[in-house]
């Protein structure tokens, strides 16, 4: 490989890295935030991807949280927190292990679903405007692999 080729692959992950790093990630997170308040909603993105679990499969322990979202013991128990100061989950005990919680749904967390995913649905049409069906499904092919083999990597 000559020099030449070597520069133009930095200049490649100069470009790829703070992308894959969050970039985008932290600019879809602004947008969804500012949509979030356009609905009248006081919750974050983050917050937002415990209450999406929780609407497809509520009552469930911290750990599958944390195993869903990515997110370590620590964070999850200061999301659960806020949430339930905000009246959108409770805790309750489990009735197979006395020691553990099951996270919950409450009745003002199950009503801001429609909004919270409307306002969610809004960002990704900004996100993704410009890029048809067939590029979203390589989008969404590509990080998946990333994900895949990062994940793998992880792992081993």
């Amino acid at each position: 490989m000559d020099r030449s080729q070597d520069s133009n692959e930095l200049i490649e992950l100069e470009y790829i890295f703070p992308i894959i790093n969050g970039k985008v990630s932290m600019a879809i997170n602004r947008k969804m935030y500012r949509n979030f308040r356009k609905e009248g909603l006081e919750i974050t993105p983050e917050q937002w991807t415990v209450l999406s679990f929780l609407w497809r499969e509520d009552g469930v322990s911290q750990q599958a949280l944390c195993d869903a979202t990515f997110k370590d013991k620590p964070s999850m128990t200061r999301l659960i927190d806020n949430l339930a100061k905000l009246d959108m989950v409770e805790r309750r005990m489990s009735p197979n292990d006395r020691r553990s919680n099951l996270v919950y749904l409450t009745e003002k967390g199950r009503s801001i679903e429609g909004k919270a995913n409307a306002a969610v649905n809004e960002t990704m049409k900004y996100a993704f405007a410009g890029i048809g069906d067939e590029g979203l499904s390589l989008v969404r092919q590509l990080l998946k692999i990333v994900f895949n083999n990062i994940q793998e990597s992880l792992q081993g």
